[in-house]
């Protein structure tokens, strides 16, 4: 191994300042959409944990399925349009689902 092959390569003039076109609006609509998938993402795994919640923990396997039915259709929409909406109303449908099953009594 010589010091030359430890060397970094030479990249030549930055051309930065020189590149034509600005690509700001591209940017700006990737991270839009960005930020669209990870509300959404997170807003559906939210809604798969109380599923589980219920199922798993509260023995609702009924409301569980339930539960993960309404985080798919909810979560695809949003992903298809630029609303989170969807995702809002699935995950309040989910929390709601949630707090009805633990008022509910355990099944045998």
């Amino acid at each position: 191994m010589t010091i030359r092959s430890l060397m970094m390569a030479d990249h030549g003039t930055v051309e930065y300042a020189t590149a034509t076109g600005n690509d700001m609006p591209a940017h700006e609509a990737s991270y839009e959409g960005f930020i669209r998938f990870a509300t959404v993402g997170t807003i559906h795994t939210i809604c798969i944990v109380l599923g589980l919640a219920v199922g798993g923990v509260m023995g609702h396997w009924f409301l569980a399925l339930v539960t993960f039915l309404i985080a798919i259709i909810g979560m695809i929409p949003a992903l298809a349009t630029t609303s989170k909406t969807p995702s809002i109303v699935s995950f309040v449908l989910c929390f709601l689902i949630f707090v009805f099953a633990s008022t509910m009594a355990a099944p045998h």
